[in-house]
């Protein structure tokens, strides 16, 4: 049974139903998801502030304790029961004070110890202490079992006024109100009648009254916040223990009120500590709200939402199908036609029918179908055109595509690559070219492309030595074009043989303009002096003025074969003739060549272990031009007035002549670079500088001898040119 995937109609109902369900289920989402972060915020806040408002109702009610101890300290009845020394009967007084007032405990203390006490039993020793220790408001722990206390004291005047009670004296019978409390504690704050002065070293009498933190409490400061209000007593707490102790933690370290969510509950909650005025830590306060609270709401409209997206998700599927069976009709004849398009069939024309849409579209196809027609002939024609182009040029061509893969190569390129097309088709350009790295060992392909830089540009050259075979480097010059459908050509241009006679040439007229012109100018010079001084000048001044010419003559001469001696050696047409050669006559013969130089400098020239030198075998005329370049340059680097030194010693496979001088030497960072051709010594180069090829042609001559040179410091300071030759065997 073949199984047909769903049509038109299918497909833009599916499309639609999943766009809408997926935007109003996106919508549901992050809309129900900012509400809950929102709704938890707001829970967060809640139990925050109501913490820090039930902590400011433990401080306002320390306030009201004072007041109401004021009040009681200022009563005649008790101030007349102090006066009498009647003890037993303070502690009735006392019940009916502190039950008239909601307080937990009072007590009418002397000096430290109680006089009377009443209400619930409280450890009077912790709290007559933490009244001493924090002053007339205190807090305390521990002084009744699980519970903190707040509470207040006030001194008892001496001598205080009957008639500062006021209507509601306890005396009488009746129950101590707020007004009274108030009233009593301006009394006692604006009294006009101070008490005199105790007499020395006698106790004072005071009233202390505390308020227990219990569950009462709670509620008071439940209903002042807004929310459950717990009250911790810090002398049973255990850090870090129960549902609270990440909460109590962080506000015991912050104390400010921490506020989080409680999962093990469900609820928020926030933690505060309570501090006595004497900054000792006495309860934690924690608020608390039922997250259902906040949650709920936002529940219901997360599922009120839902019942929308699935109402709306139906609309547009059925919508979708309505649609999509009117536009299917028209579709599947353009579908048909199109295929006869794709399987070659460009003959049959296209038929326009169907809603406007469709018509247009049909009227479309039928004109691309004709454009096809006409495009296809026309290419056909052009690709022979290209064809001929490609195989009759003298450059090389080939088109790689974005990856820089090898699409195409003209018969051109295979001969200047020596690589056939079927090889080359699909491999990467670099090593197909196979150019030569840099000094840093990179390839062109990983930093100068030229085909990354015309994608860039436009179009862009650059200048390359391939390697198509082992030891044959060519030099080409590529140009590559922008791309064009995905492919970019470049062209090949093979200037290997151009660019050695155009190196040679330059290389000739640069260094024949710039060296030989002081020379020259010198010679000039001491040829007009000869003339104008003929019958005029002292013979020793005549003498020295063609002694000037005739180093300018030498100097001008090594210029000369120096230059030529490069050149042979470039083109590789420097050729050794080995013959035996006695080393001290060529020593004595570069010495008479160097000698007018010395004597220009004041120069001396030692030499030692010569005459015992084997002779070798080699090109005697070429050993006098390494001696000479050697010498020559040791007179430019050397101090005026200073020695030359030039030496040797044979060993047992090889001959090694040296020259030592005291010029400064090469730096660390030129090394071999020196024996490089038009390589100067930089910064150390003396006036007369040369052409930069006497150690070239050094180098190259004593290569091809089988030998080596090198160029460094002795370890006397001084500079050393050495040159190892092989010794000759003997038969």
């Amino acid at each position: 049974m073949r199984l047909h995937s769903p049509g038109l109609a299918g497909w833009l109902a599916a499309a639609t139903a999943t766009l809408v369900t997926l935007a109003v289920a996106a919508v549901s989402f992050y809309g129900v998801e900012t509400l809950r972060r929102l709704a938890e915020q707001e829970g967060l806040t809640r139990v925050a502030l109501a913490a820090s408002a039930a902590r400011e109702g433990v401080r306002q009610s320390t306030e009201d304790l004072l007041t109401a101890a004021h009040v009681l300290a200022d009563r005649p009845t008790l101030h007349r029961l102090l006066s009498a020394r009647d003890e037993s009967e303070l502690a009735p007084y006392l019940e009916q004070y502190c039950s008239a007032a909601s307080l937990d405990a009072c007590a009418v203390v002397r000096g430290d110890r109680p006089l009377a006490t009443a209400g619930k039993p409280v450890a009077w020793d912790a709290v007559l202490a933490a009244a001493a220790e924090q002053g007339a408001r205190f807090m305390t722990s521990g002084a009744m079992p699980g519970v903190a206390l707040g509470g207040a004291k006030a001194d008892v005047p001496d001598g205080a006024a009957v008639g500062a009670v006021g209507a509601g004296d306890i005396a009488g019978g009746a129950t101590v109100g707020a007004g009274d409390v108030a009233g009593g504690r301006a009394a006692a704050e604006v009294s006009e009648h101070p008490a005199p002065a105790m007499a020395a070293g006698a106790a004072r009498d005071a009233v202390v009254i505390v308020r227990a933190m219990d569950t009462a409490f709670e509620k008071r400061l439940g209903e002042r916040a807004g929310l459950t209000i717990r009250v911790v007593d810090y002398a049973g707490f255990r850090p870090g223990e129960g549902p609270f102790g990440v909460l109590n933690s962080d506000a015991l370290s912050r104390g400010d009120p921490a506020a989080g969510y409680v999962e093990a509950l469900g609820i928020y909650a926030a933690s505060v500590p309570v501090r006595a005025p004497s900054g000792r830590l006495v309860a934690l306060l924690h608020a608390i709200l039922p997250a259902a609270e906040v949650m709920d709401p936002v529940d219901t409209l997360a599922r009120r939402i839902l019942v929308v997206a699935i109402f709306v998700a139906a609309l547009a599927t059925t919508s979708g199908i309505l649609i999509g069976r009117h536009w299917i009709a028209g579709v599947h004849r353009l579908t048909r036609a199109a295929r006869r398009l794709a399987s070659g069939d460009l003959a049959t024309s296209i038929p326009a029918q169907g809603g406007r849409e469709l018509t247009v579209l049909g009227a479309t196809m039928e004109e691309m179908r004709r454009n096809l027609v006409d495009l296809t002939t026309e290419l056909r024609r052009r690709e022979a055109e290209a064809q001929a182009v490609l195989g009759g040029i003298v450059e090389g061509v080939y088109a790689v595509d974005e990856a820089r893969r090898v699409r195409f190569l003209n018969p051109q390129a295979e001969r200047l690559l020596k690589v056939p097309a079927g090889e080359a088709l699909g491999r990467f350009c670099g090593d197909v070219l196979r150019p030569k790295p840099d000094a840093a060992g990179r390839r062109p392909c990983e930093h100068a492309c030229p085909i990354l830089r015309a994608r860039r540009a436009g179009a862009a050259d650059a200048v390359e030595q391939i390697e198509p075979e082992p030891g044959r480097v060519r030099r080409v010059v590529i140009s590559s074009a922008s791309p064009s459908d995905r492919v970019q050509v470049q062209v090949l241009r093979d200037e290997t043989e151009l660019e050695a006679v155009r190196r040679t040439r330059d290389s000739v007229l640069a260094n024949i303009s710039h060296e030989f012109r002081t020379p020259l100018a010198a010679q000039l010079a001491s040829i007009e002096l000869l003339a104008d001084g003929i019958g005029r000048l002292k013979p020793a001044e005549q003498r020295e003025l063609v002694r000037s010419l005739q180093r300018g003559a030498h100097r001008l001469t090594w210029l000369i074969d120096n230059l030529l001696e490069s050149v042979r050696v470039e083109s590789d047409q420097l050729a050794i003739r080995r013959r035996p050669v006695s080393l001290a006559a060529v020593v004595d013969e570069a010495r008479e060549l160097v000698e007018p130089l010395l004597e220009q400098r004041g120069q001396k020239l030692e030499a030692e272990g010569l005459a015992a030198l084997p002779p070798i075998q080699g090109d005697a005329q070429r050993l006098v031009q390494v001696l000479v370049n050697l010498l020559g340059n040791a007179n430019k680097y050397a101090p005026a007035n200073s020695t030359i030194r030039i030496g040797g010693a044979a060993e047992h496979c090889r001959v090694t002549i040296w020259v030592e001088d005291e010029g400064p030497g090469p730096s660390a960072s030129e090394g071999a670079s020196l024996f490089e051709r038009f390589r100067r010594a930089g910064e150390q180069e003396p006036q007369e500088s040369g052409l930069g090829l006497g150690l070239f042609i050094v180098r190259s001559i004593v290569e091809r001898h089988g030998g080596r040179v090198r160029l460094f410091r002795s370890g006397e300071g001084r500079t050393r040119a050495e040159v190892e030759l092989p010794r000759e065997t003997g038969p």
